[in-house]
C-alpha cells in the first residue's frame, strides 16, 4: 500500500510499515499519523480527502500492550480496524472559513477585555448580551477536550456550544447535529480557531460567525484504539 508518513520519530516505524507491506509515495492512498492529538489533527488539515491511521509514537505517548503500533498494523493488514467517520466542523465568517474535528472556538483577540455577543440557534434568539470570552463548538470527537475541560462533561450525539468564562448564567448546551449556531459580535474583535490549526479569522463588532457541522467527514482507524483510556492512564503516571 502507497502511504504518506507523519510525525517524528519515524525511523523505527518506517521499517515496521515495510514489513506490512506499506511504502511512502507522492501519490498514497492512506495517511499514517505517528504521534499525538495534534499530528493527526494536522494531517486531516493538511489531507483532508484521505483516509488516516492513527498511532501513537510509543516513545513520547507509551501504550498499553494492546495497542502497540505492530499490533495496530496487525489488525489494519487483516481489515479489522473500522474505518470510523468523524463529522468535519466548520466556522464561517463573511467570505471565510475554518474547519476542525475536535472543536472551533470564538475567543476575544484582547485578552483584558471580555467580548459581548448576541447568539442564536437556528435563527432563533438565544442569549442577549453574553458577555465572556468566547463560545467553544465542538464535535463528538472534540466533546472529551476543550469541551470538557470547561463544562466538566461529556456527549455521545449531536454538537455541543460551551460558554467560556461567562459572566452570565447561560447554560452550556448539547444541540442536535443539524443545529446552526450563530454568533454576533457586540463587542470585540474576536478571532476564531480550529484545532490546533495556526490560522485564526478575525472577527470585528458588527460581525457574525455561523457553526455548524459541515456534512463532510474524515475517515480515520484505529480511532477507538489512539483514544484508548488504558493507554492514557499509562501516559499520565509516566508524566507524574
Amino acid at each position: 500500500m502507497k502511504i504518506k508518513l507523519l510525525g517524528k520519530n519515524l525511523d523505527k516505524i518506517r521499517t515496521l510499515l515495510e514489513q506490512f507491506e506499506m511504502f511512502e509515495s507522492d501519490s498514497p492512498e492512506l495517511i499514517v499519523t505517528y504521534g499525538g492529538d495534534g499530528a493527526l489533527l494536522g494531517a486531516q488539515r493538511d489531507y483532508p480527502d484521505l483516509p488516516k491511521l492513527a498511532m501513537r509514537d510509543a516513545e513520547t505517548a507509551p501504550t498499553c500492550p494492546e495497542h502497540s503500533a505492530e499490533k495496530i498494523l496487525e489488525l489494519f493488514v487483516k481489515n479489522a480496524l473500522p474505518l470510523q467517520q468523524i463529522p468535519i466542523l466548520t466556522a464561517k465568517c463573511s467570505n471565510t472559513g475554518i474547519c476542525g474535528i475536535n472543536d472551533v472556538v470564538l475567543h476575544t483577540a484582547d485578552y483584558v477585555s471580555a467580548l459581548r455577543f448576541n447568539i442564536y440557534i437556528d435563527g432563533n434568539l438565544y442569549a442577549a448580551n453574553v458577555v465572556g470570552d468566547g463560545i467553544c463548538f465542538a464535535g463528538i470527537h472534540g466533546s472529551s477536550a476543550y469541551y470538557r475541560s470547561i463544562t466538566r462533561g461529556v456527549f455521545r450525539t449531536g454538537v455541543g456550544v460551551a460558554f467560556i468564562n461567562s459572566t452570565e448564567s447561560v447554560d452550556h448546551l448539547v444541540l442536535p447535529e443539524t443545529s446552526v449556531v450563530t454568533v454576533e459580535i457586540l463587542r470585540g474583535p474576536g478571532v476564531v480557531m480550529a484545532d490546533n490549526d495556526p490560522r485564526k479569522i478575525t472577527v470585528d463588532v458588527g460581525g457574525t460567525i455561523e457553526f455548524q457541522q459541515s456534512g463532510k467527514f474524515a475517515r480515520i482507524y484505529a480511532l477507538n484504539e489512539f483514544m484508548c483510556q488504558n493507554c492514557r492512564t499509562l501516559r499520565n503516571r509516566n508524566r507524574a
